[in-house]
């Protein structure tokens, strides 16, 4: 990599470190600011940073961010929780995802004729699982009900997890006959074999950290680096047998955290280190570190080239993508529940898709489909406008349905928006 191009990575880290509480407030975003500087170091501007000389660089960087971050959701996501938010983000998850990869796909086929039918999928799903860090303001704004905020938070931990399974698949079926592995072996290597070793990875590390807590043997600094260590193990040991190191890695997280979680006062140590938020703390804060760096990595070596062959057809699927085909699944998926509308239209707008997206999409460009190119760029085209409009828009929708839920629950004091708060008191 360019000497300059790691200055001027290093240099965005400290200004925005710097600036970052006051940022916040603002439509600058981490991920738009991010990819704004890269793309005035990419081809586009300076050019200090190339792919075609560095081609690792931007596949190691977004893969590790994509790995320790889904390990760390997915650590982090309690039963409870699902059952907490009440009906939200189990009816976003199990018929909004769903419904927006079929929307997706059925929406792709007049808009990307050079797609065969499974790169057609392969755009839907990958374009599915949505990223709280491209509009972190809409889901951390205190003036949101806990419940949409909840609701969010949870979908966006699990959803890239749970499209996985999907994108492999589809990625077989767009494969097959091209030189690469079928569906059934797929089947087998990634989902199964992978899911096993995730269970392994995660039971273990979970085990070794519950014994050594329990007798008081580990410091609290290396055991940040046990965790950090276990997704790691289960993505390399995934990729040794050929299978998804990501579903590895998702799996190995929900493994770690419930085992670690299990009946955490027979401990017999203060019940924070039982927690696995306690314990993953640095393993999620380096993933949101490279996944900083991702985006500035996309904007300058993919987002920066693929604008110079922008059409129609790949503005009008990406505005889509964001819009009507995130927002009919989600009001689908929410329908007889009580939300209002405005909940509705909320929750349907934040859905913005960032990491994960790009790295399934990067995973399907080097696998050399036919049609691998244009579903690189639709994809970069769409999370490119998401950075901008999730972000811009997060701070203003905030507090604008922070006011209306406000205002409505003066009237309404059994508002269902209001449900966490009637049942459970203050979040």
């Amino acid at each position: 990599m360019n000497g300059w191009a790691v200055v001027a990575a290093g240099a965005v880290v400290v200004g925005y470190g710097a600036l970052s509480r006051r940022l916040s407030t603002t439509v600058l975003s981490g991920p738009l600011v991010f990819m704004l500087v890269g793309v005035a170091i990419g081809p586009l501007g300076l050019d200090l940073l190339d792919r075609a000389k560095d081609p690792e660089v931007t596949r190691t960087l977004l893969e590790s961010a994509l790995v320790l971050l889904l390990f760390a959701d997915a650590a982090g996501i309690k039963a409870r929780d699902l059952r907490r938010e009440e009906f939200l983000p189990l009816r976003l998850l199990a018929i909004g995802l769903p419904a927006t990869m079929a929307l997706g796909w059925l929406a792709a086929w007049p808009l990307l004729p050079g797609l065969g039918m499974w790169e057609l999928a392969l755009v839907a799903v990958i374009l599915a699982p949505t990223d709280a860090a491209l509009g972190q303001q809409a889901f951390s704004n205190k003036r949101v009900p806990p419940l949409v905020r909840g609701g969010l938070t949870i979908e966006s931990g699990l959803n890239d997890g749970l499209a996985l399974p999907f994108f492999v698949l589809a990625l077989a079926a767009a494969g097959e006959g091209h030189g690469h592995p079928g569906v059934a072996e797929t089947f087998l290597r990634a989902l199964l074999l992978s899911g096993a070793i995730g269970i392994a990875a995660g039971w273990v590390g979970a085990s070794l950290l519950r014994w050594s807590l329990a007798r008081g043997w580990s410091s609290s600094d290396w055991r940040q680096f046990l965790v950090l260590a276990v997704p790691l193990i289960a993505y390399v040991l995934c990729a040794v047998v050929e299978g998804s190191g990501f579903i590895g890695a998702w799996v190995a997280g929900l493994a770690f955290g419930i085992h670690l979680r299990r009946t955490p006062t027979d401990l017999g140590i203060p019940g924070q280190d039982s927690d696995p938020a306690q314990n993953t703390t640095f393993t999620e804060r380096l993933g949101l570190l490279l996944a900083s760096l991702s985006f500035l990595v996309f904007g300058a070596v993919i987002l920066g080239p693929t604008l110079q062959h922008l059409s129609w057809r790949m503005a009008l699927y990406a505005l889509l993508s964001l819009t009507v085909i995130r927002m009919l699944p989600v009001a689908l998926a929410l329908a007889g529940t009580g939300l209002r509308p405005a909940s509705v239209a909320y929750i349907g707008w934040f859905g913005p898709r960032g990491l994960a997206s790009l790295v399934f999409g990067l995973l399907a460009l080097e696998e050399h489909l036919p049609g691998s190119t244009l579903l690189s760029e639709v994809i970069a085209v769409t999370v490119g406008l998401s950075i901008i409009l999730h972000g811009a828009s997060a701070p203003f929708l905030g507090d604008r349905y922070g006011t209306w839920f406000t205002q409505t629950l003066r009237k309404e004091l059994n508002l269902r928006e209001n449900a966490l708060a009637q049942h459970h008191g203050p979040c």
